[in-house]
């Protein structure tokens, strides 16, 4: 049998890290920053080198005690096509077919770097806000969908884009549409490939705001102002708190609710919010 040559998965990460192109760009504020997708040539694929750039940049900011929010989004005209053709083409292909390390490479890049970006965007206590400018297709809609407010331009497109190439839906994306759409509203979107506008993404529960174009960004940092606007330990405790509570039931919700409020009280930012309204 005929073998195909593959790199190794360490001389492919290794060659993908002495890119010198950056391709995130990063802004900083005083409690947020704004990350943003910036290979807009090829609409912000997830090349191997980005994807490694994203990992860094996002476990830095996580990292940062000063943030509260970080705002995710791309450079125009797309958030992110998602998994990069080229790079499947040239790595995926081969090492699926090769003798060597063959398929559980892929496992490590899917899960440690694929994954690894959407389990940090949802174990991490800061908020995630995914700005989607253009099309989220693939594993660039998987970690939208992953952040815990979507905001949608009205040039925004949902892509499920797995099926048209031969692959399943992944990163995150099987658990999250069907909770949001049911069984056969998922089956559907992914079965037919159908893009969704916007509008559409709002209406069928799949953002939270649905806001112009040019007005977008200053959308996500209104949001970045409300984050800043709760207390410290209640913008950390809510997000896990309702991540978990999405998988419980409501006899295990309840209780974990109890565990965590007697808590709240003794903090000072309680204690001054009862007083001003009791002033007021």
């Amino acid at each position: 049998m005929t073998t195909t040559s593959a790199p190794h998965y360490d001389d492919f990460v290794n060659a993908a890290r002495a890119q010198q192109r950056a391709l995130v760009a990063v802004e900083r504020a005083e409690t947020h920053a704004v990350v943003r997708l910036d290979d807009p040539r090829s609409l912000n694929a997830l090349s191997a080198p980005l994807t490694l750039q994203l990992h860094d940049v996002l476990r830095e900011l996580v990292a940062d005690p000063a943030l509260r929010t970080i705002v995710l989004t791309g450079i125009d005209p797309a958030f992110s096509a998602g998994g990069d053709l080229t790079l499947m083409e040239s790595y995926a292909h081969p090492v699926a077919e090769a003798a060597d390390e063959g398929t559980p490479a892929l496992w490590r890049w899917i899960r440690g770097e694929f994954g690894g970006i959407a389990r940090l965007i949802t174990r991490t206590d800061k908020t995630f806000v995914a700005a989607v400018n253009g099309a989220a297709a693939g594993v660039g809609l998987a970690f939208a969908l992953a952040s815990d407010v979507i905001l949608v331009s009205d040039r925004a497109r949902i892509v499920p884009a797995f099926g048209r190439i031969g692959l399943l839906p992944e990163v995150g994306n099987s658990w999250l549409l069907t909770r949001r759409l049911g069984y056969q509203g998922a089956y559907a979107l992914f079965a037919s490939g159908r893009h969704l506008s916007g509008a559409e993404a709002l209406e069928l529960g799949l953002a939270n705001e649905l806001v112009d174009h040019d007005e977008l960004l200053d959308a996500a940092r209104a949001w970045c102002a409300r984050i800043d606007e709760l207390p410290d330990h209640v913008a950390r405790m809510m997000k896990p708190l309702l991540r978990a509570s999405a998988d419980l039931s409501w006899e295990q919700a309840i209780t974990m609710e109890e565990f965590a409020e007697p808590g709240c009280f003794t903090t000072r930012a309680h204690r001054e919010a009862v007083q001003q309204l009791l002033s007021s």
